[in-house]
């Protein structure tokens, strides 16, 4: 493997760094400003004085919800150089799983926009830790009785380079960051400043971010991987909050975006609109946009095709997780993706697929369970005193099915957890989904085990059809399961299918099966296949 270095930077240092190299590039544009990198880093510094003092030491746990807007930014590095430990907020939460958070984290102070402020004052005597909860879009001065709006907060902060003195370790936890929690209860991972700049140079490199690159996040939350790797490079990004993927591409093309970055189900519906056809009419010739990455789950392969045919350039998938920092596999923009692969490892990160019983590393194109080694690996769980899933050569097992190629290309066929056995033979719900959706009658589909006394388990088919029939959608649902089950092994095969409104998904678009599952165990009982 080729030897891959990075410098040992502090996490805030990736912002530092960017701000001395070109203070005057825009670092992030919204629909109302633009803010340049060193505006960026002058309101980190400003975030992490008032930081500072009301923590009153290093080492406070500090909430930030990961909003998609300028503000994000500025406090996740402020509260890193505060000498903080950021433990990301993910703004959607419902109440239960807020609590879940920020009681696990220990959150002591709490940056977050007015929604989220109002469900912690609920919660507050469930919360001892938590000290202070500072309004981040009270523009208007409108917080609950025991927030502080933002701008209030700063008010006589001075407007001065904020020095910490020593840094911070690169092995030292920089900032925690909770699973999705699709096969059981959110765990809090624990990243060091090591993991996260690590990453954010191996991601730059691999998608070949540079400082006149433009990324346009079409995204309902500022993910990590995006900020780190864009700032790592001195990229501009443009953040998009318009949910209409159309509008986002019309937004790209005006800022002449380098890379479109977007989930899967948004990038689906891209995919399938009508407008897509015409949407690049008019774009002078020799546009910028250069790949639309996708990322968080699987992209169905024939949107990836119909986007590529009508953008005309690659659409790149990658693989990773909140453990690995979170990114290990990506396509490389420039190459010819190949279906079904989310490309090769990053560099400096080694990966391997062992057997799921005997552990033993199996060979080219042998489905097992992925393993992943390099600086992105987490430095453990949060309060957790399981088993470690990293061994001690520093393995981690991800948890992930899937298989390697003769060229290291990573295949992933599903979750462990997801994965179910019909007769002795393992059923991947996500192999089985996309043959459904190849169908141009179905929009989506998701696929999970329904519990079975004679085979263990068969297969379930929840579909969202393109044009629902007026009467009853049986007749067309036993059509796409015979249709499907004809390119399917027989332990495959769809026995029970069922009309969807829509799929149900986390707020970062993965399918939530577990949703599906408690409600096959619970004996509802949806449509039998043909």
């Amino acid at each position: 493997m080729p030897r891959f270095t990075y410098p040992e930077l502090p996490l805030d240092g990736l912002l530092r760094r960017a701000a001395a190299r070109a203070p005057r590039a825009a670092a992030l544009t919204t629909e109302r400003d633009t803010v340049t990198y060193g505006q960026l880093d002058a309101r980190a510094d400003r975030i992490a004085s008032f930081l500072a003092r009301a923590a009153g030491r290093r080492g406070a746990v500090i909430g930030v919800a990961n909003t998609l807007d300028t503000v994000f930014p500025a406090a996740y590095y402020g509260a890193s150089r505060a000498g903080g430990t950021v433990a990301l907020i993910n703004p959607l939460l419902n109440d239960n799983a807020l609590h879940h958070v920020c009681a696990t984290a220990r959150v002591e102070i709490a940056l977050v926009p007015r929604a989220t402020a109002e469900q912690l004052t609920k919660l507050r005597d469930r919360l001892p830790a938590l000290r202070t909860v500072v309004v981040t879009d009270a523009d208007d001065g409108t917080v609950p009785a025991d927030a502080v709006p933002l701008h209030a907060a700063l008010d006589g902060v001075p407007d001065l380079p904020y020095a910490a003195g020593d840094g911070p370790e690169p092995g030292a936890v920089a900032c925690l960051q909770f699973t999705t929690g699709t096969t059981g209860r959110p765990k809090g991972v624990r990243l060091t400043h090591r993991n996260l700049v690590a990453n954010a140079h191996q991601i730059a490199r691999a998608h070949r971010l540079g400082s006149g690159s433009v990324t346009l996040n079409h995204l309902p939350l500022f993910h990590v991987m995006h900020l780190n790797s864009a700032v790592c490079a001195g990229a501009s990004q443009i953040l998009c909050r318009d949910p209409d993927p159309v509008a986002s591409l019309a937004v790209a093309e005006r800022a002449g975006a380098t890379h479109y970055y977007g989930l899967p189900a948004r990038l689906h519906r891209l995919a399938d609109d009508p407008r897509l056809a015409t949407a690049r009419e008019g774009v002078p010739a020799g546009p910028r946009l250069t790949a639309v990455l996708s990322g968080g789950t699987a992209l169905a392969p024939a949107a990836a095709r119909r986007l590529h045919r009508a953008l005309g350039v690659p659409v790149v998938q990658g693989y990773g997780l909140a453990e690995l920092s979170p990114l290990s596999h990506t396509q490389r923009p420039g190459d010819l993706p190949v279906s079904g692969s989310v490309g090769q490892a990053l560099p400096g990160t080694a990966c391997r697929v062992v057997d799921l019983g005997s552990r033993a590393p199996l060979g080219v194109r042998s489905t097992g369970e992925v393993q992943v080694r390099g600086p992105q690996v987490m430095a453990g769980y949060l309060d957790d005193d399981g088993p470690s899933p990293i061994d001690a050569d520093g393995w981690f097992s991800t948890g992930d099915v899937g298989y390697l190629d003769e060229d290291g290309r990573l295949f992933l066929v599903d979750r462990l957890g997801d994965v179910f056995k019909h007769d002795n033979e393992l059923v991947s719900p996500s192999t089985v989904e996309r043959i459904v959706e190849d169908d141009p009658r179905v929009a989506e589909c998701v696929v999970v085990g329904r519990p079975d006394a004679v085979h263990g388990a068969t297969v379930w088919a929840g579909v969202v059809l393109r044009d629902p029939p007026a009467g009853t959608p049986d007749p067309v649902l036993d059509s796409i399961a015979a249709h499907a089950n004809r390119r399917l092994a027989p332990f495959e095969r769809i026995r029970t299918i069922e009309a969807l409104d829509a799929v149900p998904r986390t707020p970062t678009g993965k399918p939530e099966r577990q949703v599906l599952r408690r409600r096959l165990r619970s004996g509802a009982q949806p449509a039998a296949a043909a």
